[in-house]
């Protein structure tokens, strides 16, 4: 595979990621003393990624500071009623009362993050240019497991623009064994194969 790394162009507030850190690392701690880890990460990401969204000004009334705190605690229990579970809750209602429920998005990422961190493992997204059976994408993963020394937590994403093979973005390394990389790195090949060919002639009309 060859390596290559690459910077997000997404724009980020950095005390806002550390502060999600901070809330973060809380909500873990409490999760892992009620054994609930994966059900409040799966929660906390399903209430960011599918939940406000959907929910008519739910993300205007979580990132206002004119919105009183009993009205935020409401629409926490209407979402979360019989739902999730307590411990995701009250991460909730904490943020709100700390005038931070309008970070709940990047709390989420920062506690998959950090879990993944805890057990060992780093994100990772596999991008093919047709989508693969899972049976595959297993073998994929433990293939590229295997070449790079680390567990991984892969996603799959799919570039029709390939031709063939496999791009692993781990961070802001991207490891690129596509065919259309490969063809690129042949195609530098011959060019310095021709290159040093007529180089060559030339020389030896020189020399005669």
């Amino acid at each position: 595979m060859t390596a290559r790394h690459t910077s997000s162009t997404s724009t980020f507030d950095p005390s806002a990621e550390k502060l999600a850190r901070v809330y973060a690392q809380a909500i873990l701690e409490a999760a892992d003393r009620k054994g609930c880890r994966d059900d409040v990460l799966d929660e906390l990401h399903m209430l960011a990624t599918e939940v406000l969204p959907q929910v008519p000004n739910a993300q205007r009334v979580f990132d206002s500071p004119r919105v009183p705190l009993e009205e935020k605690e409401a629409l926490i229990d209407r979402i979360t009623a019989g739902r999730m579970q307590p411990t995701t809750t009250h991460a909730l209602r904490v943020l709100a009362r700390h005038g931070r429920l309008g970070i709940v998005a990047e709390v989420a990422d920062a506690a998959r993050h950090l879990a993944f961190e805890l057990a060992g493992r780093r994100e990772a997204v596999l991008t093919t240019a047709v989508s693969l059976p899972e049976e595959q994408q297993r073998q994929f993963v433990a293939d590229v497991e295997r070449q790079l020394g680390v567990s991984l937590a892969a996603t799959f994403a799919v570039d029709p623009t390939l031709i063939g093979g496999l791009v692993v973005r781990v961070g802001d390394t991207v490891y690129d064994q596509s065919i259309a990389s490969c063809l690129a790195s042949l195609g530098e090949k011959l060019n310095r194969r021709t290159i040093n060919e007529i180089q060559h002639g030339r020389d030896r009309l020189t020399s005669a």
